[in-house]
């Protein structure tokens, strides 16, 4: 396998980004985090960890420590990861390069993660990064991912509804992720940031990239965003 295949030029009506590992990278931030509520809740944090990934907190929390599976727990948790660990989290690169152009050209994009809005709004500050006008948290939804409420939620935010004939990009790392996107009927770019390669095409994402610096915008006229996907994963080696 190898991330040679020729530029792709394709447009959708938007675009839903994931957080953790694909707009920014806190994976030292978090596992430095986890630790110290690992001790302080009785939970080996390796075995935390091992679960946590792309899934909502109080989802892992249900499993392992149901009395804290709340939301007030969560989000004074969440909160405060940022605020403790700033300087342990970096941008995935290209991240800020395709938001600054989206924004530019008025594009309809939003933010679907499985953080809580603490967490979300606090790296972003942290990192500078700019904001989304439409934002699904862990907070939004019943079920996390892989159940693709949250997408579905954020084609609605964009107005972009369920319907096919409305092509929606979802941009992810983690497979219960991409796994959620595509049950929500969008395209899906696999990034491979935080999980291994092979983790990331078992869950069948329509293109696998290094990192955002693979995704550029061309235009958005028409309400569409055109853009070019580059040195992919060659295309036989990713399932469809």
């Amino acid at each position: 396998m190898s991330y040679s295949a020729p530029p792709e030029t394709v447009s959708f009506h938007g675009l839903l980004f994931d957080m953790d590992g694909t707009i920014i990278d806190s994976t030292a931030a978090v596992v430095k985090h986890w630790h110290t509520i690992g001790a302080e809740i009785g939970v080996d944090p390796k075995v935390i960890l091992e679960t946590s990934h792309g899934r909502r907190s109080i989802d892992v929390l249900k499993i392992l420590r149901p009395d804290k599976a709340n939301w007030e727990y969560v989000r004074n948790m969440e909160g405060l990861l940022p605020k403790l660990y700033g300087k342990d989290a970096v941008e995935i690169p290209g991240a800020r390069a395709l938001l600054d152009s989206l924004i530019a050209a008025n594009a309809p994009w939003a933010i679907v993660t499985s953080g809580t809005l603490p967490l979300v709004t606090g790296w972003l500050d942290v990192l500078k990064l700019p904001h989304p006008e439409y934002l699904v948290t862990a907070e939004s939804v019943k079920n996390g991912k892989p159940d693709p409420a949250c997408y579905q939620l954020g084609r609605d935010k964009l107005q972009l509804g369920s319907g096919a004939e409305k092509d929606v990009l979802v941009l992810e790392d983690s497979p219960a992720g991409i796994i959620a996107g595509k049950a929500a009927g969008c395209k899906v770019i696999g990034l491979v940031t935080s999980h291994t390669l092979e983790q990331v095409v078992a869950a069948e994402p329509d293109w696998v990239v290094r990192d955002l610096e693979s995704v550029n915008m061309v235009s958005c006229e028409g309400g569409q965003v055109t853009l070019q996907i580059s040195d992919a994963l060659v295309a036989a080696a990713v399932p469809k």
